[in-house]
């Protein structure tokens, strides 16, 4: 796509620049691979491992229902930490952890205790965000988390 542009107005420069950072990066996107793989579940680049949508509730884990927020936090982050010593870290490593959560009003102190106890201090940097709710009817919340691995 080769677009004319006048170089001498700061409009023209701009385009000029896009274009050119367009073919810059097109370029370099044939030559760049990601530095990343499957780890047993999670991916890995380097010595970073990221786990993602890890939910509250799975039926095929337990088919009686779908629990309250305390048995859905430890279900969360017991696949959490099964996934991590698979890939060969631990929750001791966990750097940072995202969490969604169906009605924070109700479910933050309870699912903050949970939490605690899966977590030795310094416990890793964390975010959370209040969510409406998601796919699987009955989930109360969802868990991505950042770690380091050897």
């Amino acid at each position: 796509m080769s677009k004319r542009v006048n170089p001498r107005s700061r409009r023209g420069a701009l385009g000029a620049l896009a274009l050119g950072l367009l073919g810059a990066s097109e370029a370099s996107a044939q030559e760049w691979s990601p530095k990343k793989a499957r780890a047993g579940g999670p991916i890995r680049s380097g010595h970073l491992l990221f786990l993602s949508g890890i939910g509250g509730w799975y039926p095929e884990r337990r088919p009686e229902g779908p629990g309250d927020i305390r048995q859905q936090t430890a279900d969360a982050l017991t696949i959490m930490k099964e996934a991590l010593e698979k890939a060969g870290s631990s929750m001791d490593n966990v750097l940072k952890v995202t969490v969604a959560l169906v009605d924070p009003e109700n479910n933050w102190e309870p699912m903050n205790e949970v939490y605690n106890s899966f977590f030795r201090e310094p416990r890793p940097a964390r975010s959370y965000w209040g969510a409406t709710g998601f796919r699987r009817r009955g989930q109360l919340l969802q868990i991505d988390c950042i770690a380091y691995v050897d």
